[in-house]
């Protein structure tokens, strides 16, 4: 009875462990430590010296090394250990024959339990390599234990191996007990389910991070001249934040962002923009202010050309018609005095389509003038300067009218809109909320919802400022000529006072000379005019 309590408890025990160690592994979330911790454990409970952790390659055709340790002979390769170079082992040989005379590689094919008393009597598995290791190292491997790892679905995904089970008692190497071997083939199998949770968690990472550069790739694709933009402003956020976690004094000294937290901002700075992607390219790209399809300039210097002719033909017939003399120098006169004025407005409007400079009343009193000038087109009258050109380019800066202003402003919202609606996990709950206040201002006069300071948090302040920065310095933009790192601070330094972007982030970003690096990995050398700011 006494005998049969032992065991029971004993086998309590087991179950305790089995339990406390499958919670373990359920909670390891780095694969290199899952693997390690799964050989650790299956050697503590079997008291085995030495054990082997396979893993099926993705082809199927070959069992990797993952793990390798041996306590007598002080080894561990792989995890935590030195890194691991051991060849794998096929599953099939050189003819395509299944491998089965490797007991590893039988076990994966098979599925069966090999519980080994002695490895160099044993019958049906060559053991040569063994041997040779035993021979150069002085080891003697005598015991083994190889058991299937087997997912939720059944399916082997590796091989667990423990080498020489000690007895406790007198320190010799015996077989391993059946009750070890129900106990690894227990642990194999969580252990195989761990992994393949971990695997399948990471596999969703790795395609939540792949889906997430392919989309910034298509915003940045779908315009020509915003290639990369997405990718260096992530890069400068990533800067920024990394630099602030290394600060031990100034305003940021008590500020320190998490691997989850920097993850998270690095995430919303690529996704910063994706609302772009329902926008029209030529309002995106609107490089003039007459510019739509095409830039519609072209049409005004036909128009041009066309009064000029017609202006032509006006006065020969009048020359033919009239006597020479003293009205015809008059004429004269009047034809230079009108192609020159013609002229004059002309180069006025290509001018102003640029959108360079601001444009004040009496340019736009100069464009109401023109448009009162008529040409003949099949005989009809029409305007030198239609009415949607003149709104156009009555712009008062820039190339964008109010309603084009809105669709681009309205790339925020659309960024929040389309994010919220996917189901990031807890750890990225927060960007939507980071990717779309990028143009937020602290003075409340930001879009898309007019937040006040304290309202935005420093991660969209982080992506803000990085985005304006790399805005006024890029170099591939067709509406604007890029800016100097001198002329790019100083127009920052005014949106500082105006409380459009953080002033001690900007002060951060200025002292630390961040700018200076994006510089000389982003700009070319002829924007670089300054290296230190006063």
């Amino acid at each position: 009875m006494v005998s049969g309590a032992k065991k029971g408890h004993k086998a309590l025990n087991y179950v305790s462990e089995l339990i406390k160690i499958g919670i373990a592994l359920s909670s390891e979330h780095n694969i290199e430590r899952l693997l390690e911790m799964i050989v650790d454990q299956a050697r503590r409970l079997t008291n085995a010296d030495g054990g082997t952790l396979y893993i099926l390659n993705d082809e199927k055709t070959a069992l990797d090394f993952a793990i390798v340790q041996n306590a007598s002979l002080n080894v561990r390769m792989g995890g935590s250990g030195k890194p691991m170079k051991w060849k794998p082992v096929n599953l099939k040989n050189i003819d395509g024959s299944p491998n089965y005379t490797n007991v590893s590689s039988y076990v994966a094919l098979s599925g069966e339990v090999i519980n080994i008393s002695d490895v160099y009597n044993a019958k049906g598995f060559n053991f040569d390599g063994t041997k040779r290791f035993d021979a150069g190292t002085g080891y003697r491997s005598k015991s083994m234990l190889v058991v299937p790892m087997r997912n939720h679905e059944n399916d082997i995904i590796g091989v667990l191996q423990l080498l020489n089970a000690i007895d406790k008692k007198t320190g010799k190497i015996i077989k391993f007990s059946r009750t070890s071997q129900d106990i690894t083939l227990s642990l194999a199998s969580q252990a195989a389910i761990a992994l393949t949770n971990n695997r399948l968690i990471q596999d969703l990472a790795n395609l939540l991070e792949s889906f997430i550069r392919s989309i910034a790739a298509a915003i940045d694709e779908k315009s020509p001249y915003t290639g990369g933009h997405v990718k260096r402003v992530a890069g400068l956020v990533m800067d920024i934040a990394e630099r602030i976690n290394q600060c031990t004094e100034g305003y940021f000294k008590d500020i320190h962002f998490s691997a989850d937290e920097l993850n998270e901002l690095r995430i919303a700075a690529w996704l910063h923009d994706v609302g772009k992607i329902t926008m029209p390219e030529h309002v995106v790209d609107k490089a003039t202010k007459l510019e739509t399809v095409c830039d519609r300039v072209m049409l005004l210097k036909t128009r041009f050309e066309i009064l000029k002719r017609d202006y032509e033909i006006k006065l020969l017939k009048e020359k033919i018609i009239s006597e020479y003399g003293e009205n015809s120098i008059k004429k004269e006169m009047t034809e230079d005095i009108f192609y020159r004025t013609l002229q004059d407005d002309l180069d006025f409007i290509i001018n102003l389509n640029k959108g360079s400079e601001f444009v004040d009343d009496a340019m736009i009193e100069r464009l109401n003038s023109i448009k009162t000038k008529t040409l003949f087109i099949d005989g009809k009258p029409m305007p030198l300067i239609t009415d949607d050109e003149l709104y156009n380019l009555s712009i008062k800066r820039g190339t964008l009218n109010c309603e084009e202003r809105a669709i681009i402003n309205n790339h925020a919202a659309l960024t929040y809109k389309m994010l919220s609606q996917l189901p990031f996990p807890k750890k990225l709950r927060r960007v939507p909320e980071y990717a779309s206040a990028h143009h937020e201002c602290l003075n409340g006069t930001g879009y898309p919802f007019g937040l006040k300071e304290e309202q935005i948090p420093l991660q969209a302040r982080i992506i803000a400022l990085a985005d304006v920065f790399e805005a006024l310095t890029a170099k591939d933009r067709p509406y604007k000529k890029a800016k100097t790192l001198s002329e790019a601070i100083k127009i920052m330094t005014f949106m500082v006072k105006d409380r459009h972007i953080d002033p001690n982030l900007f002060d951060f970003f200025v002292k630390e000379k961040i700018y200076l690096d994006y510089a000389k990995k982003e700009l070319s050398p002829t924007q670089i005019d300054i290296e230190t700011i006063d």
